[in-house]
């Protein structure tokens, strides 16, 4: 095992669903390499596989959205870590609302924003889309839950391998 894995081993991240639309299709996937990127302007990037459904779809879309899963929501990790939507459409079945051009927004998620894409950075097998928020939810009313973890969904099997 390399230093890195060992290091990445220890990290217990944020888990997020990531949407996006594009050419007519959408399509979202669960992501564990994500974070805020800059402060002034305010920036975030998102990591998605290149395997992924969602890098496809993503690639040619404007906006993508980043969905804070809470540490109850782990059904919802499942339903968008598990399956790849070549195969199945996660939206059938999930609760959303199109947001800028169609980008699903899950309604059951309390705490997201919408991104327009500034860039896309390679990075091995995954690919960084750097965005710029142009959208965001509500402040929520009442506690919001702890962010689910890696830790949490770590045993799920990829809808597509990694």
């Amino acid at each position: 095992m390399t230093e890195l894995a060992t290091f990445a081993d220890v990290q217990d991240g944020p888990m997020y669903v990531v949407t996006a639309a594009s050419g007519g299709r959408r399509s979202g996937c669960l992501v564990g390499f994500a974070s805020q990127c800059s402060i002034d302007p305010p920036r975030f990037v998102v990591w998605l596989s290149l395997a992924n459904h969602t890098y496809e779809v993503a690639r040619a879309a404007r906006y993508l959205t980043v969905h804070l899963l809470g540490a109850d929501q782990r059904d919802l990790a499942r339903h968008f870590g598990t399956q790849t939507g070549d195969r199945v459409d996660k939206f059938a079945s999930a609760r959303w609302r199109p947001g800028p051009e169609g980008c699903p927004v899950l309604t059951d998620v309390r705490v997201w924003f919408t991104g327009r894409v500034e860039a896309v950075l390679a990075g091995g097998d995954h690919a960084g889309f750097l965005l710029s928020p142009v959208e965001r939810s509500a402040e929520p009313e009442g506690p919001v839950a702890p962010p689910l973890r890696y830790g949490d969904v770590r045993h799920l099997e990829p809808g597509h391998p990694a």
